[in-house]
């Protein structure tokens, strides 16, 4: 079984196999995975990729040491725009506040995660909301004490990053604080990897999205009118040699690109073979000693006037 459904598991010991994306969901299959109409974002929208994000922020919350950055207090009302675990822990971390989680179509059903309970998954002071932020957001002027969003990256084209970071902001109460967390590709990684960030970037080019925009956030934030200003990068390891972070990192990334690999066949961008092959060239490699492979995360926190 994927390390990435390990914590999924009943106690029973059985894994879910159901995927409930809600009444209406507007889902279609591409590559063999489940993806959602009408939006940028081209990762699939199934329990095996719920698996794989809860995993990713396992990783990033022991990588970042914590949930935020921002110097919260204790805040009342809480937005997570494209919405995930990250939200449920902060209902648990924040219990007297309000969690508004929004996403496209809401998480797959799962079962309570091996050593958790119910009240975990499932938080009473936790609400799903569906939307999207390409729209502009469902809630009125001031509504949040804290808004976050993180790792859409390759869901908003680029064109749209302005408008994104005006909605955050807007929805955002005097006095409260906005935080984002984003990611450019890999750097050296080598050739291989290097074709995997060329495919994919000419998957998503075709959308709009560039893959480099992760780093701008910062100063499009900024342009907002948010002051008390905070944006720095954070390298992390990617592959051996940087230990069990650096293998976590290369196992999810690589799970990323898996992801997408029905996709870039489908769209005649790469051969299934061609893709195979060089997935398997860039993991050996990542874990060589020729590379020293890296993720560039960037984390951004102000505070609206």
């Amino acid at each position: 079984m994927s390390w990435f459904g390990w914590f999924r598991r009943s106690r029973s010991d059985k894994v879910t196999q159901g995927v409930d994306l809600g009444e209406g969901a507007p889902t279609f299959l591409l590559g063999g995975r489940q993806r959602v109409h009408g939006v940028p974002y081209l990762l699939p929208k199934d329990l095996e990729e719920g698996n794989r994000l809860d995993f990713q922020h396992f990783i990033l919350r022991y990588a970042l040491q914590g949930n935020y950055a921002t110097p919260l207090r204790s805040p009342s009302s809480i937005l997570d725009v494209g919405t995930g675990i990250w939200a449920r822990e902060m209902a648990q971390v924040f219990p007297g506040a309000n969690i508004v989680g929004l996403d496209v179509v809401p998480p797959p059903t799962q079962e309570v995660p091996m050593g958790s309970t119910a009240a975990s998954l499932h938080p009473a002071n936790y609400t799903f909301v569906r939307g999207n932020i390409l729209e502009g957001l469902p809630f009125a002027d001031r509504a949040f004490e804290f808004v976050h969003m993180r790792l859409l990256f390759s869901a908003i084209p680029a064109d749209r990053w302005p408008f994104v970071a005006g909605e955050l902001a807007r929805v955002t109460t005097s006095g409260g604080w906005v935080e984002s967390v984003e990611t450019t590709p890999p750097e050296g990684g080598g050739p291989a990897m290097d074709q995997i960030i060329a495919w994919l970037a000419a998957a998503l080019a075709g959308r709009g999205v560039d893959l480099n925009y992760g780093g701008k956030v910062g100063e499009l934030l900024g342009a907002t009118g948010l002051v008390q200003m905070m944006a720095y990068r954070v390298t992390l390891p990617m592959g051996a040699h940087g230990g069990r972070i650096g293998r976590l990192l290369a196992m999810d990334y690589f799970a990323v690109v898996k992801g997408l690999s029905g996709m870039l066949a489908a769209q005649g961008i790469a051969s299934a073979p061609q893709i195979e092959q060089t997935l398997a060239m860039a993991q050996r490699d990542v874990d060589s000693s020729r590379f020293r492979c890296v993720a560039p995360f960037y984390v951004t926190f102000g505070q609206r006037v």
